[in-house]
């Protein structure tokens, strides 16, 4: 599976998660995830990845989802990085993180970005951006956990 999509984003962030992994943000404020320890909590747990872009715009988004496991020998000659992400449900949001779960609110077919459909489980998700140009490769991974010390930018 594959395919292209602009978005456009007034937070400088893009995100990518299962709804079901931030179900328990609902009830939180809209912006909760500006608190960068907050931030950093979930992206560690495995349950969004936040993908602060470092300005606000229009990004052109390249999308790929790979059947085959994620080989970090590949990733490293892209020079591309790679976190990782726990899909318990299966249905996947990529896009602007204006649109994040909080606030009572979760992104729908009105947001800037696309829902994926994914087997549940733990995957990899490798990141390349030049200027306004977004790569994602999605992929099965080993890991469902990160081990940051800070936000991640790319």
């Amino acid at each position: 599976m594959q395919g292209t999509f602009r978005m456009d984003t007034d937070t400088a962030t893009m995100c990518c998660y299962d709804l079901a992994s931030l179900e328990h943000r609902l009830q939180d404020t809209p912006d909760w995830w500006s608190i960068p320890e907050d931030e950093l909590e979930e992206v560690n747990a495995g349950h969004c990845l936040f993908l602060n872009l470092g300005e606000d715009g229009t990004y052109d988004v390249q999308w790929i989802v790979r059947e085959a496991a994620y080989d970090e020998t590949e990733a490293r000659a892209e020079k591309s990085m790679t976190y990782y992400l726990q899909v318990p449900s299966g249905k996947v949001y990529l896009g602007a993180a204006d649109n994040v779960s909080g606030g009572e609110l979760e992104p729908d077919e009105l947001s800037q970005g696309i829902f994926l459909q994914l087997n549940s489980g733990n995957y990899a998700c490798t990141v390349f951006k030049k200027e306004n140009q977004i790569s994602v490769t999605i992929q099965p991974g080993d890991r469902g956990k990160n081990r940051l010390h800070d936000v991640i930018r790319i």
